[in-house]
């Protein structure tokens, strides 16, 4: 934990220190943006529980060097716990029940160094959301379980390397901040997180494959 924030730190302190920082900034939003749309798989931990955090991405990319959007992220694998719960009779009975949670959330991703293979940037993301208790194991936000709202915010390294001009691999490590009423809930969702990729660009695919296109010579060629 400890090694992943100092980390953190030289990385945000090597993009401040960069002379170039802003004036590369500057030129990225001069360029035409593109659409970026993606899947995403997160795992992290609740209780030293391995689970994921699935998730939807939208939003623009300019010049491959600065990402911008939003998405919906939630809870994918099954965390039970134990309630217990007075029945009519007086008794007390057992229930078991899921934890879920749901949340919008909005990116910022800036690449701040870049070679033809390796490529490492910034990913910060914050959003809001809820999380709730519910007996059955699909999620159902409509529930009249009680929600509880959280607040999210979620900086992060990416390393990624290209093989090919269309095909790469990359990881990423965050940690997850979350404010919210943990004794209602039960459970802190505060985690590291970490993901491992594999970067398929379909426009550089496209331009490798048909150089001669008439899209290929408009758009293209494909780039490292």
């Amino acid at each position: 934990m400890r090694l992943f924030f100092v980390i953190l730190v030289c990385t945000l302190c090597y993009v401040k220190m960069n002379a170039q920082f802003l004036d590369t900034l500057h030129e990225v939003f001069n360029h035409k943006s593109s659409i970026d749309a993606r899947l995403e798989s997160r795992n992290s931990f609740i209780n030293n529980q391995l689970i994921s955090v699935t998730g939807v991405r939208l939003g623009v990319a300019y010049q491959r060097k600065m990402r911008i959007g939003g998405g919906l992220s939630w809870l994918k694998s099954t965390f039970s716990s134990p309630f217990y719960e007075q029945n009519n009779d007086g008794g007390i009975d057992t229930v078991l029940k899921n934890l879920k949670f749901i949340y919008l959330c909005y990116y910022v991703d800036f690449v701040f160094h870049k070679t033809k293979r390796w490529q490492l940037s910034v990913p910060i993301q914050a959003g809001t959301g809820f999380a709730w208790w519910q007996r059955q194991n699909k999620m159902n936000f409509y529930t009249n379980d009680k929600k509880h709202f959280f607040i999210l915010y979620e900086p992060g390294v990416t390393v990624q390397y290209k093989i090919f001009k269309w095909f790469g691999l990359g990881a990423d490590v965050a940690y997850r901040f979350t404010a919210l009423n943990n004794k209602k809930i039960g459970e802190k969702l505060n985690s590291p997180t970490y993901s491992f990729k594999i970067l398929v660009w379909l426009d550089q695919l496209f331009y490798s494959a048909l150089p001669e296109s008439k899209i290929s010579k408009r758009f293209g060629p494909a780039v490292w």
